[in-house]
Order: C-alpha cells, then sequence, then structure tokens
C-alpha cells in the first residue's frame, strides 16, 4: 500500500497529458528514503530491522539470441547488487522482546529492496553460427545491447519453520519462499557494426536498415522507461550468529513489459516479456 501511495504522488507531479510517467532516478531515491522513514516510525508498532546487502550473477532473458539456447541463456549474462531491509514481526524494537507469538509474526518477513543489474546482451544460436554469412547473419553479429535496470520493491518472505527458533540457534538454515511487486527504471543501450553494405563500420542504430532484415521498423529503441514486475524467490537463511545471517536466493523476475532490453521484434518467437533470474548472496544483520 506504501509503494503504491509513492508512485500515485510522483505520477501526479510529474506526468504531462502527452507523456506518461516514468519514474528517474531522483524519484526513485525520493521513494525510498520516505519508504524507510514510515517503516522507522512503524518499528514503535511493534516490529524490528534487519538490514543487508546482496549481489550474484544474473541470466537476462530477453528477445536477445534464440529462445531455449544455452548459449543465450549463458552468454547473456551480468551482475546485480542490492540493499535489503527486512521488517521482522518476531520481535519488538521497542522494548527489546519477542512480539504475541502468532503464526504470522512467526513465519513471515517483509522484504523491501533497491538494487541494480546490468548485462551486456548479443545474439547466440544458429542464425549467427559461423557457417552463416547472408546478410541477415551479419546484421545479428553486429547487433549489441546493454540492459541496466535500477528497481525497487516489496517481497513477503514466507518461512515454514519457526523465526523465534531459527533466532535462537534451534537450527541453522531457515528456508524461505517470497512473493513481491518490484518497479525498475531501464536505460538499455544499444549499438551495431553494421553499415550496409560494409559489416565492419559503425552502424546508424537509427537506421531500421542495419538490423535484422526480418524485424519490423521500431522493433529497436533503446528509450528508456520504466516497468512493474512480479517476482518470486526460493532460498534459506544460514545462522551465523546472534544479529548475522548469511543468504543464499534464486530469484524470478517478470517484467511487465518487453522493452527492458530495448529490443521488441514482432517475430513468432517472442512470446514472452523481458524476465531474468537472479541467483545472490547476501549479508543480513539484524538491527535491533
Amino acid at each position: 500500500m506504501f509503494l503504491e501511495r509513492v508512485f500515485i504522488y510522483l505520477s501526479l507531479n510529474n506526468a504531462s497529458e502527452n507523456e506518461p510517467f516514468m519514474l528517474n532516478l531522483k524519484h526513485l531515491v525520493f521513494a525510498l528514503c520516505l519508504f524507510v522513514t514510515m517503516q522507522t516510525a512503524s518499528a514503535q508498532l511493534g516490529f524490528s530491522h534487519e538490514i543487508g546487502v546482496i549481489a550474484g550473477p544474473i541470466q537476462f532473458r530477453s528477445d536477445f539470441g534464440q529462445r531455449s539456447d544455452s548459449n543465450t541463456n549463458f552468454g547473456n549474462s551480468g551482475f546485480g547488487i542490492g540493499i535489503v531491509h527486512y521488517l521482522n514481526f518476531s520481535y519488538r524494537a521497542d522494548c527489546n522482546c519477542y512480539t504475541t507469538d502468532t503464526y504470522f509474526n512467526d513465519h513471515f518477513k517483509l522484504r523491501n529492496e533497491l538494487s541494480y543489474n546490468k548485462t551486456n546482451l548479443e545474439h547466440f544460436g544458429d542464425f549467427v553460427s559461423d557457417d552463416k554469412t547472408s546478410v541477415s547473419a551479419n546484421q545479428l553479429r553486429a547487433h549489441k545491447g546493454v540492459s541496466k535496470n535500477l528497481d525497487i520493491g516489496t517481497q513477503l518472505e514466507f518461512y515454514p519453520l519457526s523465526i523465534r527458533s531459527f533466532q535462537a540457534f534451534s537450527y541453522k538454515f531457515a528456508p524461505f519462499v517470497s512473493l513481491g511487486i518490484h518497479y525498475t527504471s531501464f536505460t538499455p543501450e544499444v549499438s551495431t557494426t553494421f553499415a550496409n553494405p560494409n559489416p565492419n563500420a559503425i552502424g546508424d542504430v537509427n537506421d531500421p536498415s542495419n538490423f535484422y532484415s526480418f524485424w519490423e521498423p521500431g522493433s529497436v529503441d533503446a528509450s528508456s522507461g520504466g516497468a512493474f514486475s512480479t517476482v518470486t524467490s526460493v532460498g534459506v537463511r544460514y545462522k551465523l550468529s546472534k544479529l548475522s545471517d548469511l543468504m543464499l536466493d534464486l530469484r524470478f523476475q517478470y517484467y511487465f513489459s518487453d522493452w527492458v532490453d530495448g529490443l521488441n521484434h514482432q517475430l513468432e518467437s517472442n512470446k514472452n516479456n523481458d524476465w531474468l533470474l537472479w541467483l545472490n548472496v547476501g549479508y543480513i544483520y539484524y538491527l535491533n
């Protein structure tokens, strides 16, 4: 609810009659600062806080490359980093005591996150293999992209085992699953070394003839924008000390846009919006 109100507030103050509202860096920082401030105040209502850092490799699945091709999946890999903040409902910051013992308090945490990921993109697969010498193959080989995404959002994490028992060292590992909504401000880049008829020159990215000839004009667009996404993950925490955990988390993030990578062609193979897999390792510190 909080993030929704922030987005509505920002859109009312920044949207124009002719442009859709897009969060930029200033808006995202403002939303994060306001969000953390509100959550700090809410600690007096019976929460405690955790903060941490996450980082790890990403596989970005987009319109670059051949679908379901292993070279595409591993070739279009990048890296992500982030800051995470948790509301822990099992412990109260105002009295340094446990909250009322309810199922929700003992099995759920709210995770808020600000993260950034970057992936260099190119075309892999049969259409760009060494034995392909056509103009179309040269166009694909010459086309490169960069996906750069600033991400903010919230996830609800569910722990099948007792959070209290985990904090009390009853066991070292605490698995979890999560589901949430994020907003991404994307700033893709595009380039090509194809300039017909010279395949080794620097090509004009505004000239559709320098890109794959079977794509419709307008399929390549590196404009900045924004999109919501759904995020789900499965992971585990490992108890290091009373006030710290290690975390391993595998995330699936599906964007409600096909322009995050700067490419949205209309061929039959383009069946999904952009999405990613992120395997991240994190260090979590209990503030209270």
